[in-house]
């Protein structure tokens, strides 16, 4: 039984069209086939979109933004370990009394605060007049309190998994190992060691020149907050996914089947599979499911059966 899945992959390559597959089969199947039990799901994505919200309300007043500089990478790249941070605190509420905040932006404010300084990143509203921090709490309170309410009603079942999505990569053309805070390397070793000490990595393997294409097949206009239809600004795409390090990082293992993750003072090997999609099996998944052919289905479930396989091996 897997406890905590890494789901990982270049932006586009069917994290998340295999998060909702694995949504529409019941308990039984799930764990019988794949080693999964009641699932709650993390993804650091949420994260950069009220990001770039953020620094669009700060744009707009006429202040310097704290993560983005209009559709480019972050300003300061530590922030790939804030978003790690996040997601440590994302798990840790799992077993939490839940937030009690009546302002949901200012939550959101403080608890990027919070990772960022943990990321050892610059400061985020520190430089800013209390008055436009708190018009861009108000600004982005809508949407911070669907991400409030989520996080809040999440909770693990005894014996459950958790299932913990990311992308991360390094410029177009980088050679590994790749340097921090660029990479998987840097991001794995940010986990906190509850998650890394029961985490196995999936890894969803497409070229980047895939990702690019499928990243553009994707994105729908209006959809920028949306898990499966939101579109990575093509800059971006190739200054921080033209590539990745996980291939590699399963090559340099000592063991073979694993990962090995340094995490403060220690060493950690983590079981990891690769699942093979550059022929495209996941695509299929952002329609309608009634639409769904029986043939797509068995593809994409022997892939996925053989990867799991593997990991539990």
């Amino acid at each position: 039984m897997i406890e905590v899945l890494l789901l990982l992959a270049l932006p586009a390559s069917g994290k998340s069209e295999i998060r909702r597959y694995l949504d529409t089969l019941s308990a039984g199947e799930r764990m019988e086939t794949f080693g999964l039990r009641p699932m709650v799901q993390l993804d650091d994505f949420p994260y950069v979109h009220l990001m770039r919200r953020i620094s669009e309300e700060a744009e707009h007043l006429g202040v310097a933004p704290p993560f983005f500089a209009g559709p480019g990478p972050f300003i300061d790249q530590r922030d790939w370990g804030t978003l790690i941070h996040l997601i440590n605190q994302d798990y840790a509420a799992l077993s939490g009394p839940g937030s009690q905040e009546t302002s949901a932006g200012r939550w959101l404010v403080r608890r990027m605060v919070n990772a960022r300084e943990a990321a050892g990143a610059g400061p985020s509203f520190d430089f800013l007049d209390t008055a436009v921090v708190r018009h861009i709490e108000e600004s982005i309170d809508g949407e911070a309190r669907l991400l409030l309410e989520e996080v809040s009603a999440r909770r693990l079942e005894p014996g459950g998994t958790v299932l913990i999505e990311f992308a991360r990569g390094g410029p177009a053309g980088s050679s590994c190992p790749l340097p921090a805070p660029f990479g998987y390397q840097y991001s794995l070793s940010l986990l906190a060691a509850p998650i890394l000490e029961r985490s196995a990595a999936l890894y969803i393997w497409v070229t980047p020149e895939e990702s690019r294409q499928k990243n553009r097949e994707r994105s729908i206009p209006g959809e920028e907050g949306s898990i499966l239809h939101h579109g990575v600004p093509e800059q971006v795409m190739m200054d921080d996914y033209g590539m990745d390090d996980f291939r590699w990082l399963m090559s340099q293992s000592p063991l073979d089947g694993t990962i090995e993750v340094k995490s403060g003072d220690r060493i950690l090997e983590l079981p990891a599979a690769v699942f093979d999609n550059r022929g495209d099996l996941t695509s299929f998944l952002r329609e309608d499911p009634a639409s769904w052919s029986d043939e797509d289905l068995a593809g994409l479930r022997a892939g996925l059966a053989d990867a799991f396989r593997r990991l539990s091996e």
